[in-house]
């Protein structure tokens, strides 16, 4: 089970917070939609194939398998849609939460995400400063739906 909240941070003193280096991660979709998702993704030197079940509240069910990189990466090249979700990933580990900074680039750049991964859906969290406001319910947000309506989109009015 997969629970998280997204955050838009406030401002980059998040930067500061990162432990140690990003690293790029490239992902794209075979299937999206309801009742599931089927992510392919390449994070530094390794891949894996996703299941994702729709979301209830902050959770979801996920089903995660490592795959040779090579095949991950014909399946991003052939099979997925496009545009590819392309970002860097930094991490801070507090205490109470891991948060996932995503940085993305390409036709999403200029996008920032942070995520809390929790271990319940009512677990309590203090939020660094560097926290805003909270898109966990906002579909905008969800890296499947930044494929079909990409955050360069979004300014220009689409």
């Amino acid at each position: 089970m997969e629970i998280e909240r997204k955050y838009l941070p406030a401002g980059d003193a998040w930067r500061r917070a990162v432990d140690g280096p990003g690293v790029l991660i490239r992902q794209g979709y075979l299937v999206s939609g309801n009742p599931c998702t089927v992510r392919v993704r390449i994070k530094g030197d390794e891949a894996w194939i996703t299941v994702k079940g729709a979301r209830i509240g902050a959770s979801r069910e996920e089903f995660e398998y490592p795959i040779p990189v090579g095949e991950a990466e014909i399946m991003l090249d052939s099979l997925c849609g496009k545009p590819l979700i392309e970002k860097t990933r930094y991490v801070v580990k507090r205490s109470d939460a891991v948060f996932e900074i995503d940085e993305f680039h390409g036709e999403n750049a200029g996008l920032v995400l942070v995520e809390a991964e929790l271990e319940t859906e009512d677990q309590v969290i203090d939020l660094p400063d560097w926290i805003g406001e909270e898109v966990t319910d906002d579909p905008r947000y969800y890296n499947s739906n930044l494929v079909r309506m990409p955050f360069a989109a979004w300014s220009a009015g689409r």
